[in-house]
């Protein structure tokens, strides 16, 4: 098995060893999960590229999997904090890396540990993940709900998470995490990764999306972002339509916010998805509870 995980380190496991490998451990690939192992090493080694990883950096890894990723930035240098929430694969990657005094393993979901085991005085790391789809929404807001931010993140998402996260005004991929994510780091052009570098083979394409943070982040409060939620809830309305049917305890902030906001030039007939950043941004300072 440590053999097996020796190769791991450059991320060179092929598709045809990524099944030997998982015949040998006894574990099938979970499709709830997200379980799509990277077989291919040019991904990987972008993947590394994208988080500009350096010798002794602090990374969190989230699903490491079967190692690929986890081996080569070990490889690196780089200290990892990673969090598996499969029990068979965390007792593959404790045993195949037992000897690695720079990684750091948990077994737990990664939404509630959105930093794995990062220590509460490390203010300087990054992130590199191969994210599935069905947490990355919950999980990357959970992480720009933390006091520390990372400096970079190179995420692997399905193609239509990442267009989303990366997704500005005026597009129909627009969303609430559009709006937190932005306001917080710089998106860089999308990498796009064929389905063919996964097995088992996912269903659609996926892409990687580099992050890194702006010289001065906005963090939206919590309150704030609830609400511009249920605002997005009825995205095909206008806003003057979706302020008049804000809950009452939320009544007059939206009616200020858009009073204020038409002074400013929006029109009371935009969509959630046409309203620039600065207005959204208005919303969270009028916010009194934020």
């Amino acid at each position: 098995m440590i053999q097996m995980a020796r190769m791991d380190y450059a991320g060179l496991l092929s598709p045809s060893e990524t099944m030997k490998l998982l015949i040998r451990i006894e574990h099938l690939p979970n499709r709830k999960l997200g379980q799509n192992f990277l077989v291919d090493a040019n991904i990987v080694r972008k993947s590394l590229e994208f988080a500009q990883l350096e010798q002794g950096d602090k990374v969190v890894e989230i699903g490491p999997g079967l190692g690929t990723l986890t081996g080569a930035m070990l490889k690196s240098g780089a200290e990892v904090f990673a969090v598996e929430l499969d029990k068979n694969l965390y007792s593959f990657l404790k045993d195949a890396f037992k000897d690695e005094k720079n990684l750091h393993l948990t077994n737990g979901d990664a939404v509630k540990n959105p930093l794995a085991s990062l220590p509460p005085d490390v203010e300087n790391f990054k992130i590199i993940a191969n994210l599935p789809y069905a947490i990355s929404t919950p999980w990357l807001d959970g992480v720009l709900s933390e006091k520390r931010l990372p400096k970079l993140m190179s995420l692997m998402l399905q193609k239509e998470a990442a267009q989303r996260f990366a997704a500005k005004e005026c597009c129909k991929d627009y969303s609430p995490i559009s709006i937190f994510l932005n306001a917080a780091y710089e998106a860089a052009p999308l990498y796009k990764v064929s389905a063919n570098c996964f097995h088992p083979r996912p269903a659609v394409d996926s892409a990687l999306l580099k992050l890194t943070l702006k010289e001065t982040p906005y963090i939206f409060s919590e309150d704030t972002k609830g609400l511009i939620r249920r605002m997005f809830l009825k995205r095909r309305k206008q806003i003057g339509t979706i302020v008049r049917s804000v809950e009452a305890e939320r009544a007059e902030l939206a009616a200020k916010w858009l009073e204020k906001s038409a002074e400013l030039g929006l029109s009371t007939q935009a969509r959630p998805e046409a309203i620039p950043f600065k207005f959204w941004k208005l919303l969270d300072e009028l916010n009194p509870r934020r």
